[in-house]
C-alpha cells in the first residue's frame, strides 16, 4: 500500500498536494510517505512476532538519515555496507548493537569504525577480509563478532545484475568452502563466531528460492554445531519484491514469507535476522516532476522532463518499470496519445519508457514516477552537473525537506585547479 491517492482531481501524498511541494520546492524532487515508511515495516516485522528476530532495514536502498530515524522509532536495526552508511545509521539514532555489517570490500579504517560502535555482527565474505578483521580488532583489543557470508548457489530469478546468490556472484563464501572458513575462523584470537549469513538476490517474486536457502543453510548450521562452532544467529538476508505497476508477477505478501521461515526455522534455536529494504522503502516514494516540453517526432511523441537518468537511474541501469501518473488527474473525456517519457541527459540511455499510454500532457504539467523510495535517491548522481535533487518526507498535512538541492557554487566549491594553472 502506498499514500500517494488523488483527492479532488489532484494527487496527494498523505495530506498534502503534489502541487504546492512542487511550488514550494521545486522540481524534479523525491517525495516519500512516512505512513508508508512505517506501514511497510509494521506488516514486515508483525510477520516474525512470537520469535527472535532482528530486522536490520538495508541502508542501501534508502539512507537519508530522517527515513532511517523514523524507522529507527519503530524498533528497527540497519544493514551497512560502509563506513558512511555506518555513521548514517548511527547518526540516526539505530544501536551499534542492531547494526549488521555487510559488503564484500570493507577497510581496516570501516572494521575498526564498527568495532568502536559495538555492532551485532559483521558478515564476512572471504578469508582475506576475515584476517584484516582479526588485525583490527586485536588492535582494539576486542573480539569481533561474525558470520560468514556463504554462498548457497541458489538462482532467484530476476534481472542478473541483482542476483547474489548464485556461485559465479561476487558475493560470500563459496559453499564447498564454508566449513573450512569457519575452522580458519576458529583459530584466530580476535574472532568470535556467532552466526551464518546468506542472500540470494533483490526483488524476488516467489518462496522457493527462499525455502532452497534456508534448508541448505539449517543443514549446514546442524554440521557446524557438531564441529564445535556455537551458532546462534541466521541473517536470510531480504530481497522480497514489490508491485511495481507491470504486469510482473506480484511478489507474496510479508505474511507468507514470515510463515515461511517460521516453519523452517522452529526447531533451529537460532535468532533470526532479516535485511529487507526495498520492501519497507520501494512504494514509499514517487518522483515529482514537471513536463518540460512535448516533442513530435517523425513516429514517435516525446515527453521531455525536467527529471533525468541521474535522478532515477533504475529504468537506464535495469530496464526497471515505474508507473507514471499525472498529478491533475484527467477528466472523464480525456485524450491519450503515446510517448517516450526522456530526460534532459545527453545520453539516449535517458530514458523512463518507451511507447507509454498517458493522457494527453502539455509543458508545465507535473507527473509522477511511482515506486522510486528504495534504489532511488541513494543511487543518484550529479551527472552533466545536475544537482542532486531534494528529498522531501511527508506526515499527515505536514512536510519538510529533508535533503536540500546543491547549488553550481556548492558543487564546483569542491572541486580546485592545480598549481600550475
Amino acid at each position: 500500500m502506498r499514500h500517494f491517492d488523488f483527492k479532488d482531481g489532484e494527487m496527494f501524498a498523505e495530506n498534502v498536494a503534489l502541487r504546492e511541494i512542487a511550488q514550494d520546492v521545486g522540481t524534479p524532487c523525491y517525495v516519500y510517505s512516512t505512513a508508508t515508511f512505517e506501514r511497510h515495516y509494521n506488516v514486515f516485522a508483525d510477520s516474525f512476532k512470537g520469535i527472535d528476530a532482528l530486522v536490520a532495514y538495508s541502508v542501501k536502498a534508502n539512507s537519508n538519515i530522517a527515513v532511517l530515524a523514523t524507522l529507527a522509532k519503530l524498533g528497527a536495526g540497519a544493514d551497512v555496507v560502509s563506513g558512511g552508511e555506518l555513521a548514517r545509521a548511527l547518526t540516526a539514532g539505530i544501536p551499534g548493537s542492531k547494526i549488521v555489517f555487510s559488503g564484500v570490500g570493507k577497510t581496516g579504517d570501516e572494521m575498526r569504525a564498527a568495532l568502536r560502535a559495538g555492532i551485532r555482527v559483521f558478515n564476512v565474505e572471504s578469508l582475506p577480509e576475515l584476517y584484516v578483521l582479526n588485525d583490527a580488532a586485536k588492535e582494539l583489543g576486542v573480539k569481533a563478532p561474525v558470520a560468514f557470508r556463504v554462498n548457497p548457489d541458489v538462482s532467484a530469478g530476476g534481472h542478473e545484475k541483482i542476483s547474489t546468490g548464485k556461485k559465479e556472484n561476487k558475493f560470500g563464501i563459496a559453499w564447498s568452502q564454508a566449513e573450512m572458513a569457519y575452522a580458519e575462523a576458529a583459530k584466530l584470537s580476535h574472532i568470535n563466531i556467532v552466526g551464518v549469513d546468506v542472500h540470494i538476490g533483490s526483488q524476488i517474486d516467489e518462496l522457493a528460492p527462499f525455502e532452497a536457502a534456508i534448508a541448505k543453510c539449517k543443514d549446514l548450521i546442524s554440521r557446524l554445531r557438531a564441529q564445535g562452532h556455537e551458532i546462534k544467529s541466521f541473517d536470510i538476508g531480504g530481497g522480497l519484491g514489490i508491485p511495481y505497476g507491470d504486469n510482473s508477477k506480484t511478489p507474496p505478501p510479508p505474511a507468507e514469507y514470515g510463515a515461511l521461515v517460521k516453519r523452517l526455522t522452529a526447531d533451529m534455536d537460532v535468532q533470526m535476522i532479516f535485511e529487507p529494504g526495498r520492501m519497507i522503502a520501494g512504494n514509499a516514494g514517487v518522483l515529482l516532476s514537471k513536463v518540460l516540453y512535448v516533442k513530435k517526432g517523425e513516429d514517435r511523441s516525446f515527453l521531455i522532463v525536467d527529471a533525468a537518468m541521474n535522478d532515477l537511474i533504475r529504468p537506464a541501469l535495469y530496464e526497471a518499470y515505474h508507473e507514471i501518473e499525472p498529478v491533475k488527474a484527467p477528466g472523464s473525456a480525456y485524450s491519450e496519445s503515446t510517448y517516450d517519457v526522456v530526460g534532459p541527459i545527453c545520453e539516449s540511455g535517458d530514458t523512463f519508457t518507451k511507447s507509454r499510454d498517458l493522457p494527453e500532457m502539455e509543458a508545465g504539467d507535473l507527473l509522477v514516477m511511482h515506486s522510486v523510495g528504495a534504489y532511488g535517491a541513494a543511487q543518484a548522481s550529479q551527472y552533466n552537473t545536475r544537482p542532486l535533487i531534494p528529498e522531501v518526507l511527508v506526515k499527515g498535512e505536514l512536510y519538510e525537506v529533508i535533503r536540500e538541492r546543491p547549488t553550481i557554487a556548492e558543487i564546483l566549491s569542491h572541486e580546485h585547479l592545480p598549481s600550475w594553472l
